[in-house]
């Protein structure tokens, strides 16, 4: 593998018309930067419809996309709207808009879906039933389930219902998929249902074309695949036998980590665990379908939580905090070996962070996969880790100054202590003005074939910038990056750095 460089950044954030980035103009300039800045790898978080919290790491499917990323401007070109239709949806907004999304641009795509439904061209019915049919294995019951949440959504709402999770909320007949229940639904629902499968059909659209713009400037698309799904999803609804649930189809137990760096107390996901005996039995066919339609997207893959395919940290469901829980082994191994048979060599990267033992290193070397390095955990005491230190890093891994689960390197640094600040600026041998390039410089000096900076660190953003702070719920994901970003002489500083350290 040659010596890589890249960014991470969300399509959420780009700084596009309206309430949220999409897929659309901006999003090609943000390739030509990275062509230009002498990048190859642009790093995103999970592309799925999000939920509750609004996280991408708690998906509402891990086969869907989300609709709210696709560009209102192209199907008004396409004359699926009008000038008049899309007016309110466009006004830009300086943070994600998470409530003016549903409110404005969802009705925007309702008006849009259903203008396509009545007049789309021949051509374009058939290629729309074509992606209809290749991916009905999970579009039909992701439509119905979308469908379906929005009415329920909206009737709960209506009666003051916090928590309107499909397990928790809808009538048993549906929540139990009975037969009969879910054809009645489907023949309720079935133009909003419609919808849901252009939605789908836009998303894919869109973000392929988006991929081969980014390939034909040389760049490169890592994507995400969380290990866990999430409770409240069509993934859970549609095939419960793969999870660890109750009669009522709750979770007997849930996921999460033990405390470590970045929460005292853990982090209590709350996602169901597996039950892995059906999974091997069915030898992990719901895995290969996973994996498949992240390489379907994506050039390049990150595992989230990699530690899990070695054991996971499981929860009994009315805990409070992750403290009391406890490590269960897992089929990670034969589960990776036996998607890899059926699928071929894929490039995965293993997010090894946090609670890592000797069996994951040892499970994630013998699949010859690269693990991660964050230079802010490197220097997080007052004396560097010095196996994480860049000179002793090792080729076939990737190191990041930080992730979206940390600070900026502005942020971090400005919330060291004198002591701490002074430990890193010996190890530099000079004061240090701006840390987030001076961890980025470090980053591309490393001996690891691949490294990667949070777009916010380019910028030398303050906290105020930060993606999401682990363990909290609120007034996480909303960060969107500046509309001048590309005229603050990074580019070239960055391609200076890169070209530099041999990068590209």
């Amino acid at each position: 593998m040659q010596r890589r460089s890249g960014v991470l950044l969300h399509p959420t954030c780009l700084p596009s018309p309206g309430a949220i980035g999409t897929f659309g103009a901006q999003a090609r300039q943000f390739v030509d930067f990275l062509h230009d800045a002498g990048q190859s790898l642009w790093q995103v978080l999970p592309l799925g419809p999000t939920g509750h919290g609004h996280s991408p790491y708690a998906a509402q499917s891990s086969f869907a996309g989300n609709a709210m990323l696709i560009d209102l401007d192209e199907l008004r070109h396409a004359g699926w709207l009008t000038e008049q239709d899309d007016v309110a949806a466009q006004s830009a907004t300086e943070r994600v808009a998470f409530d003016q999304l549903a409110i404005e641009k969802q009705s925007q795509l309702a008006i849009a879906a259903d203008r396509f439904l009545r007049h789309a061209t021949k051509q374009q019915r058939a290629e729309f039933a074509a992606y209809s049919t290749r991916n009905a294995d999970w579009l039909d019951d992701y439509a119905t389930w979308a469908a379906l949440k929005l009415k329920l959504d909206q009737q709960a709402r209506e009666q003051g219902v916090e928590n309107s999770a499909w397990n928790r909320y809808w009538p048993p007949s549906l929540a139990g998929r009975q037969r009969q229940a879910l054809a009645d639904i489907r023949g309720e629902l079935a133009d909003a249902i419609d919808r849901q499968r252009v939605w789908q059909y836009w998303f894919e659209t869109q973000w392929l074309a988006l991929r081969s713009y980014a390939a034909s400037r040389g760049v490169r698309i890592i994507g995400d695949l969380p290990i866990y799904v999430a409770e409240d999803s069509a993934d859970v609804w549609a095939a419960p036998q793969y999870f660890l649930l109750d009669q009522h189809f709750r979770p007997r137990k849930v996921a999460g980590v033990p405390p470590d760096y970045f929460s005292k107390t853990g982090q209590l996901w709350g996602n169901p665990v597996y039950d892995w005996p059906v999974h091997q039995a069915e030898d992990f066919a719901w895995w290969t379908n996973r994996f498949a339609r992240a390489f379907e997207l994506y050039d390049e893959v990150r595992i989230d939580h990699f530690r899990g395919f070695c054991a996971c940290w499981e929860i009994p469901a009315a805990e409070k905090t992750a403290i009391n829980g406890e490590w269960v082994p897992t089929p990670g191994e034969q589960l990776l070996t036996t998607v890899r048979r059926k699928l071929g060599e894929l490039p995965l990267i293993a997010e090894n962070l946090g609670v890592i033992t000797e069996d994951v290193e040892a499970l994630r070397e013998r699949l010859e996969l690269p693990g991660m390095v964050l230079l802010q955990v490197t220097f997080e005491s007052s004396e560097p880790i010095a196996e994480l230190l860049p000179e002793n890093h090792v080729r076939n891994s990737v190191v990041y100054t930080g992730t979206h689960d940390n600070d900026t390197t502005l942020g971090w640094w400005q919330n060291k202590s004198p002591e701490q600040q002074a430990a890193l600026q010996a190890y530099f041998g000079k004061a240090i003005e701006d840390p987030a390039w001076e961890l980025t410089a470090l980053a591309w000096s490393s001996c690891a074939d691949t490294a990667i900076v949070p777009v916010q660190d380019l910028l030398s953003l303050g906290s105020e910038a930060r993606m999401n702070t682990p363990a909290t719920a609120k007034g996480n994901w909303s960060w969107r990056l500046p509309t001048d970003y590309d005229q603050r002489g990074i580019q070239k500083r960055l391609a200076t750095l890169t070209k530099t350290h041999r990068r590209g």
